[in-house]
């Protein structure tokens, strides 16, 4: 696919837009120019269901004026002086129709940087019908494994953006970005007893993430097959562990979307709750968030601001160190960006939004987590779940008996719920199986669903955890 800037002469239309941008009689404008490309497919065992591709060319403009700002995006590369102009008017507009304190924006440092995607295998190159062919396979595979699967459901998608970022202060930003991803559901059915588990994939540079499943998805068949004879969860308060990949959404729903400033910044509560210097759980409790990692979904050298990622300490010797900022919320509560401003899309403002929310590793081997236990559940993946504030719930994918130390039968609708704090202050053994999962889901936060995330964790012990059952 051929983008303008090719056709045009790239280095001669950049030069055109910093002019343009540095001439306007405002505090700060930026502009945002995207081509985007896009593969879906999804299958019902071995049908087709969906195959599209989609291109879509344009971007958005956004200015500020005395830290109230104007928001634009346009669905061509024409007319950009047009919009540039339409910003900054709402911006100027805002600002002196406004009776509420202004924002004020930190400092953005100026950068020129040009960054491609390290593929391991670009999934460009692989056609699409090698890819629904390769899908297919799996979903015969998946209903060969047994008799008791009854149905197979496979998705994929890959979405290749190459971006172009513009602001008045002379930066300039070119770099590409890749996400992949997709799951393949095994449902399982006898009587009137129905299971499901699923394999989940992803990547920001590696189609090869897609192949080599047949394994796991075996692996995936003989655990919804078991749970179908598994008995119902007693609710109660147990001893809890739960496996990395649970953990890693507990970090990142419960506790991730906290730590995000705008949601500080726009409610005193949160705010006061989240007091940088409150201790949050066990002195080897460390909890961070990284742009940094190639191959990881939440992959991110530059955000939408033109910000240069950084690793941020969230918890750090089990207390609050840190939190994830935009410029304004930067800017508000006097700290420095972090380079977790996000847009899912270029119809979409930068927020805040987390990369990879990350869990390091401790020091107690994943046979030491049950030692102890005379009673627990162990948890291990998870099907969905919904947090409230510092409340949270979560059913797991799967759930097991733990009885005098030994993982035993399985249970069926395990679902955790409690309070953050309190969880965290709960946690007592940090595992040293520190583990890298690349699902292929994605984030939702105002509007903008599915952002590219990843999370990476150990397993974690959990004692006075309440777990209840659903039907």
């Amino acid at each position: 696919m051929e983008d303008p800037f090719a056709a045009q002469g790239s280095l001669g239309l950049e030069q055109t837009i910093q002019g343009m941008l540095a001439r306007q009689p405002i505090d700060y404008v930026e502009l945002r120019l995207e081509v985007n490309e896009a593969t879906v497919i999804e299958l019902a065992g071995t049908a087709r269901r969906r195959v599209d591709h989609q291109i879509d060319i344009g971007g958005n403009v956004r200015a500020v004026s005395g830290g109230y700002a104007g928001f634009v995006h346009f669905d061509s590369w024409e007319r950009l002086e047009a919009h540039v102009a339409e910003a900054v008017a709402l911006a100027q507009m805002a600002a002196a129709e406004s009776f509420a304190p202004r924002d004020a924006w930190a400092p953005s440092q100026v950068i020129q940087l040009r960054a491609r995607v390290p593929y391991e295998e670009d999934p460009r190159r692989v056609s699409t019908e090698d890819k629904v062919a390769l899908l297919q396979e799996y979903g015969e595979f998946g209903l060969a494994a047994d008799p008791a699967i009854k149905g197979v459901q496979t998705r994929y998608f890959d979405r290749y953006r190459h971006l172009w970022f513009f602001n008045s202060l002379g930066s300039l930003v070119e770099q590409e970005k890749m996400d992949l991803g997709g799951s393949v559901l095994l449902i399982a059915r006898r009587g009137g007893a129905v299971a499901q588990r699923g394999v989940s994939f992803g990547s920001s540079n590696d189609f090869g993430a897609v192949r080599g499943l047949d394994g796991a998805i075996r692996d995936a068949a003989r655990r919804a097959v078991a749970l179908l004879d598994a008995p119902q969860i007693a609710g109660g308060e147990y001893t809890v562990v739960i496996d990395p990949h649970l953990a890693g959404v507990f970090a990142h729903e419960a506790f991730g979307h906290l730590s995000e400033a705008d949601g500080q910044v726009d409610d005193a509560g949160v705010l006061a709750a989240m007091q940088l210097g409150r201790r949050f759980g066990p002195s080897n409790l460390h909890i961070y968030d990284t742009g940094h990692d190639a191959g990881s979904r939440g992959y991110l050298p530059v955000d939408d601001e033109g910000v240069e990622a950084r690793d941020v300490d969230l918890i750090k010797g089990g207390e609050l160190v840190g939190r994830l900022h935009s410029r304004r919320t930067a800017g508000t509560l006097h700290e420095a960006p972090t380079g977790n401003a996000r847009a899912l899309h270029y119809r979409f403002a930068p927020i805040v939004r987390m990369r990879n929310t990350v869990i390091a590793p401790g020091d107690t081997p994943f046979e030491g987590l049950f030692q102890g236990i005379r009673r627990g559940i162990y948890a291990a993946g998870s099907t969905g779940g919904q947090t409230n504030g510092e409340l949270f719930a979560f059913r797991a994918a799967e759930a097991y008996l733990i009885e005098d130390g030994r993982i035993t039968q399985p249970l069926r609708n395990a679902v955790l719920t409690g309070n953050v704090f309190a969880t965290l202050s709960h946690i007592t053994a940090i595992g040293s199986d520190f583990t890298r999962y690349e699902g292929g889901g994605g984030c939702g936060k105002a509007g903008q669903m599915p952002l590219p995330v990843s999370h990476h964790a150990p397993s974690l012990r959990i004692e006075r955890c309440l777990v209840g059952g659903v039907k």
